[in-house]
């Protein structure tokens, strides 16, 4: 009995000890798991675990003292997920931080790629073909809090996407980016009722980051890259704060995103005010036109109100016309320059018919002459008026994309070319009239080109207004200044020519030295008015090439000089004479009375 006795008390006690190993074991269980789970950094399933353990498990054995110990460590484990979940968040603020430039990029390109694809449609609208749908904005990853994955790089924010081809696809912005440790530190800090903490310190984090995003480099205006980063930084930046604010609640809001777009819409138009004062290349100041369309385009499809950045591309409009004449100024003077100054002459029917191509000129008289023959102009009509159609087409490119209408289009292309035409082009032929060795045949030669540019004004009408499809009869329009400048300009010529040939005559008249005091005055003109004649008839044929009443006025100018010229030398004649004769009657030296002399022939 009692053998039996102690059999069956043993036989409770190992009972009684297999139902207390019972309970204890899965507590046991639960804290190995909490422990791998934190080992591996899955934070928020540990979260989960230290849960049940100490309201499910723990209590069951709470008298334990094993089970007081982990009671007691509860709050540390806390702690320590709390701690570790934020250095993840860190972790993540910085990669995205280092990696925007990346995430606008991808943004960009995705944002080009859908324009092509509209433009195309656009063009091809009776094509059936199926447009291709647009992914999600806001579709990323499908990765469950609860991973069981060790944290890797993908944690860190940034996805490893390799270079795409450009016949590839290109990844969305947001398949670039794992947003799970922001997710799962939110999950964290809200279920430890910190959740205000961590909205404000991300915040705080991101404003901090917009600040450095916006924040140009100095040498930013050298090269379209230094603007392309900028740009990619700050859609990168705003990308992410969108995708935060669609799938978080209250992480973000409204407000704070459009104060985060407020202040970087002030510092990024400042900036670019800034640095592209800097630019004098027309070609570096319309590749960042088109940069900043793309740019404000893709921020557009986010949401954001680009309204301002249009407005600051019409300011920098006005400083690529500046840079435009600039640049056709150097082109003007490259043509007059070189030009020499002679009528074009064609020895072949293709040689005519490209010069025809090139400038509007029909003369059914010089076409009926056999070759060869010349063209009334020289050679820098027709490059001047080709000229002004490519200055036409640079200006029409800057409006591309602005979302003006026709009217507007027109109007600035307009304006533009009547810059042109009354600063550039006029400067530039006055420059060359007003050259100390110009000679007559080139100021006549000048007057003939002016005067066929003149009469191609209005074919520059045509080409403005087929390009733009507003007709002058429907809507009012400017027109160009091309008409008043060449009329300028061949005035101003028409003045020089008189002026030289005046210049010329006086020169030829103070060749004269008479002997006053001789009586044998003979048949035979003096050298120096044979000479001047024979150079008032070479010039005089040459005024044959000239409109008729300016070469009837050119003439009269010239002869009315030259009689005025030799009326005055006869009355000094007259003068110095009788002067002369007075003097020898006194028996005066008439080489101590010079000045006398001269004094009287005033």
């Amino acid at each position: 009995m009692e053998e039996l006795k102690q059999c069956r008390l043993q036989q409770r006690n190992i009972s009684a000890t297999v139902d207390k190993l019972m309970l204890c074991l899965p507590v046991l269980e639960m804290y190995s798991k909490l422990r791998d789970q934190m080992k591996t950094k899955r934070h928020y399933p540990a979260l989960k675990t230290l849960e049940h353990l100490e309201h499910t498990y723990l209590p069951q054995v709470s008298h334990y003292r094993f089970c007081k110990v982990m009671v007691d460590n509860i709050p540390k484990l806390r702690e320590e997920i709390k701690d570790v979940s934020m250095s993840d968040l860190k972790d993540f603020l910085e990669s995205i931080r280092k990696h925007s430039d990346k995430i606008g990029e991808t943004a960009m390109k995705q944002a080009q790629q859908q324009r092509n694809l509209d433009n195309i449609i656009l063009q091809q609208p009776r094509i059936g073909s199926k447009r291709k749908p647009k992914k999600d904005a806001y579709t990323i990853f499908d990765t469950e809090i609860g991973s069981t994955s060790p944290k890797s790089e993908q944690d860190s924010g940034i996805l490893d996407v390799e270079d795409e081809e450009d016949d590839e696809e290109v990844p969305g912005a947001q398949d670039l980016v794992d947003f799970s440790p922001v997710y799962r530190c939110l999950h964290i800090y809200s279920v430890l009722g910190a959740r205000e903490t961590f909205e404000n310190y991300y915040r705080k984090q991101r404003r901090k980051q917009a600040r450095l995003v916006l924040q140009p480099p100095s040498n930013m205006h050298e090269t379209l890259d230094g603007y392309r980063k900028y740009f990619n930084q700050i859609v990168g930046f705003f990308v992410v704060e969108d995708h935060i604010l669609h799938t978080t609640q209250g992480l973000v809001n409204r407000a704070y995103i459009d104060e985060l777009w407020e202040m970087a819409l002030s510092k990024t138009i400042a900036a670019l005010r800034t640095h592209s004062s800097y630019c004098s290349d027309p070609n570096l100041v319309l590749d960042l036109k088109n940069l900043i369309v793309l740019f404000a385009d893709t921020l557009q499809v986010y949401g954001f109100p680009v309204n301002q950045l249009f407005d600051m591309l019409l300011e920098i409009r006005d400083q690529y016309s500046e840079t435009l004449l600039k640049k056709w100024s150097g082109i003007f003077r490259n043509i007059l320059d070189s030009d020499n100054y002679s009528p074009i002459p064609v020895t072949s029917e293709e040689i005519y018919k490209k010069v025809v191509g090139q400038f509007p000129f029909q003369d059914t008289e010089l076409e009926k002459q056999p070759f060869p023959k010349k063209f009334p102009f020289s050679e820098f009509v027709p490059k001047v008026y080709n000229q002004i159609k490519e200055f036409i087409y640079a200006c029409l490119k800057f409006s591309e994309d602005l979302h003006l209408s026709s009217t507007e289009v027109d109007d600035m292309i307009r304006k533009s070319t009547n810059l042109l035409l009354t600063r550039t082009l006029s400067s530039s032929l006055q420059n060359v009239i007003k050259r100390k060795n110009i000679g007559l045949t080139e100021l006549v030669q000048i007057i003939i080109n002016t005067t066929h540019l003149e009469k191609s004004c209005k074919y520059l009408e045509e080409f403005i207004t087929n390009i733009t499809n507003v007709l002058p009869e429907i809507v009012h329009t400017t027109k160009l200044y091309g008409t008043t400048t060449f009329k300028d300009a061949r005035h101003a010529a028409e003045e020089e020519i008189y002026t030289n040939l005046n210049q010329k005559i006086d020169q030829f008249l103070q060749l004269a030295d008479y002997d006053w005091m001789t009586g044998d005055l003979g048949n035979k003109a003096s050298d120096y008015l044979v000479d001047l004649i024979a150079f008032l008839r070479s010039t005089f044929a040459v005024f044959t090439h000239l409109p008729g009443k300016v070469a009837q006025t050119a003439c009269m100018s010239a002869c009315k000089h030259l009689a005025t010229s030799l009326m005055q030398l006869l009355l000094e004649a007259e003068v110095r004479q009788l002067t002369l004769g007075a003097l020898q009657q006194f028996n005066l030296d008439v080489r101590e009375c010079e000045r006398p002399i001269a004094f009287c022939t005033e």
